[in-house]
């Protein structure tokens, strides 16, 4: 009987404040109690069914007592005919499971109040939202239905609802909107498969900076247009794309069907977004980078995908942008432990989790020790133990390299000075790495002498090495600091010799003691019978110059006996590596000087 359409109950409520909707404000407030007269009793139905509003009484058994002209007119209809239909049948209250309960409940007495919202039909045929409100009259159980036209103020809520949700510059769903939709599918994929394409602009600061910034905004509009247009063959009406603020886009893929579908819309949406753009006047260039990220629905949460492809888009800025990446669980997880190492670093430096080992120094000429490279392990509670490849690049990015350095260097003079004190005979150097950020970070030299102090080592039995990239260019603090410690006796040495920018002319300005050739030099010296021509003239020269500038040449990783004897042939003067001995504990250090 009620000739509408409708859609489902928004928010019908079984609780209240007991006060009647915006339709019962305009009615006495008398006209829901007890009537005490017959002539105030005639002057409420007057004004009931007179009153603009659609109204009806219904009784406790839920049907319709009495109607006025204005719902009778809302379904074109007569008052007399909508009497005796039961409510649910009016407005499709009855359609909705939740509606119906709640109307029930008000006229049991057990709410104040049944709201919800419909869409309806005008009697011309002009749909509407009517906003259905049943309250009790407290007078033998009916109560009060109101049918309120609501357009107008929905239309309003909508459209400040899609102000809040979409972008002002692009018009495309904003991060808010986007996290939404996100949320959803997350529960109601098609395939039970998620996927997300998320995009940074390369190159976009250069054009903001060079055009303006409303140049810019006219590009990031026609990026989102580019994007839209691809994204518009998904199923849904298309793949959701989203600008998630400054440059960053993003294309969800709701009902994903594998890694294949991600990775051939993030090669088209690349491709689209490489060819120029005309835009003022101007040609306007850019590129993409792209995380990637397809995974099953169940498990995932917005957060977590969120940051799965966050980290994916990093990686794909960082091996050269203008590309897109696949997320990689193991790198990952490569990457997560990374982030744990770093932010338990320094404390573990003060649970004394690191501990030092020795490598010998060896004379090629005779095979006596001459020295030892102190080699820092961490000896990880979880992962086991450490080598310095591991943690001292995370070391160098947080800052913990130079508690960490100040630590290797005390522990390092410590153990040397004890050698020297149980062992007779020629004392061994300890020579301890630093690193660039010790240089510029801390006081070295004030460091160095604390340990020296500290410990009792000889000045002279110390060695410093720092690799080409610490002290090219070295001017300024960075060589004041050089010749200060060179002038207090210590050594200073280059590590991994020839690797670098291997510019010779610093030699002669810097306080050098010794060069430490790179491995990757003697690599081919394994056997006899391998003979790299190129290698040994390079070595040979290396050593040559070295010697006339009055400067000691150690070989790392000499491997075997081959390449002892031709890095001694050569004219090396020290060597190290597995063919002396590979690091070991200080322990194994007093074993060899006491044999």
């Amino acid at each position: 009987m009620n000739g509408t359409r409708h859609s489902p109950c928004e928010g019908p409520s079984a609780t209240g404040t007991g006060h009647l909707s915006i339709t019962e404000s305009d009615l006495p407030a008398s006209f829901i109690a007890q009537a005490p007269s017959r002539e105030r009793e005639a002057d409420f139905r007057a004004a009931f069914h007179l009153a603009e509003f659609a109204m009806a009484v219904v009784s406790r058994s839920g049907r319709i007592n009495t109607a006025n002209r204005a719902l009778a007119a809302l379904f074109d209809t007569s008052a007399r005919q909508l009497a005796g239909l039961p409510v649910t049948e009016l407005a499709g209250i009855g359609q909705s499971a939740g509606a119906r309960e709640a109307c029930q409940a008000v006229l049991r007495g057990e709410s104040e109040r049944m709201r919800c919202r419909r869409r309806l039909k005008q009697p011309d045929g002009q749909p509407f939202w009517a906003e259905v409100t049943l309250v009790p009259l407290r007078r033998d159980g009916s109560a009060l239905l109101t049918v309120t036209d609501v357009s107008e103020r929905r239309d309003l809520q909508e459209r400040l609802r899609h102000m809040e949700m979409h972008d002002p510059v692009t018009r495309l769903p904003n991060r808010a909107l986007f996290f939404e939709r996100l949320s959803a599918a997350l529960t109601d994929s098609a395939t039970g498969r998620i996927g997300l394409c998320y995009l940074d602009l390369d190159g976009f600061k250069a054009i903001n900076d060079t055009y303006g910034h409303r140049a810019g905004d006219e590009l990031l509009d026609a990026v989102g247009q580019r994007l839209t247009r691809i994204a518009a063959g998904g199923p849904r009406g298309g793949h959701l794309v989203a600008r998630l603020g400054g440059d960053e886009f993003a294309v969800l893929v709701e009902d994903s069907t594998g890694a294949d579908q991600l990775t051939a819309l993030a090669q088209e949406l690349q491709r689209v977004l490489e060819r120029s753009f005309q835009l003022a006047g101007q040609r306007m260039d850019v590129s993409a980078s792209i995380g990637v990220v397809e995974r099953s629905c169940i498990g995932t949460s917005a957060t977590e995908l969120m940051q799965a492809a966050d980290t994916t888009l990093y990686w794909s800025k960082a091996d050269g942008r203008a590309r897109w990446t696949l997320f990689d669980p193991e790198r990952n997880a490569h990457r997560m432990t990374r982030q744990a190492l770093s932010s338990t670093l320094r404390r573990a430096i003060d649970r004394g989790e690191f501990a030092l080992e020795f490598q010998p120094i060896v004379g090629l000429a005779d095979d006596c020790l001459r020295g030892v490279e102190a080699l820092v392990r961490w000896r990880h509670p979880e992962l086991g133990t450490l080598g310095p490849g591991q943690f001292i690049g995370l070391a160098e990015e947080n800052g913990s390299i130079v508690q960490l350095g100040r630590w290797v260097l005390a522990e390092a003079c410590r153990q040397a000075r004890r050698w020297q004190q149980e062992h007779t005979g020629t004392p061994l150097y300890v020579s301890v790495n630093v690193a660039v950020r010790q240089v510029w970070d801390s006081d070295l030299v004030a460091d160095v002498a604390i340990a020296l102090e500290e410990s009792g080592l000889p000045a002279g039995l110390l060695q410093l090495e720092l690799t080409e990239s610490a002290v090219m260019g070295s001017g300024g603090r960075p060589l004041q600091s050089l010749r200060a410690l060179s002038a207090m006796g210590v050594r200073i040495a280059i590590d991994d010799f020839g690797t670098g920018y291997s510019n010779l002319a610093y030699l002669s300005r810097l306080p050098v003691r010794a060069l430490k050739l790179d491995g990757t030099f003697v690599s081919n010296f394994r056997l006899a019978s391998q003979r790299s021509r190129a290698d040994e003239t390079i070595v040979t020269s290396l050593v040559d110059l070295a010697h006339k500038l009055g400067l000691t040449v150690t070989a790392e990783c000499v491997e075997g006996p081959a390449q002892a004897d031709r890095l001694r042939r050569i004219g090396c003067d020290t060597g190290q590596g597995w063919h002396y001995s590979k690091p070991v504990p200080a322990e194994r250090i007093s074993e060899l000087l006491g044999a």
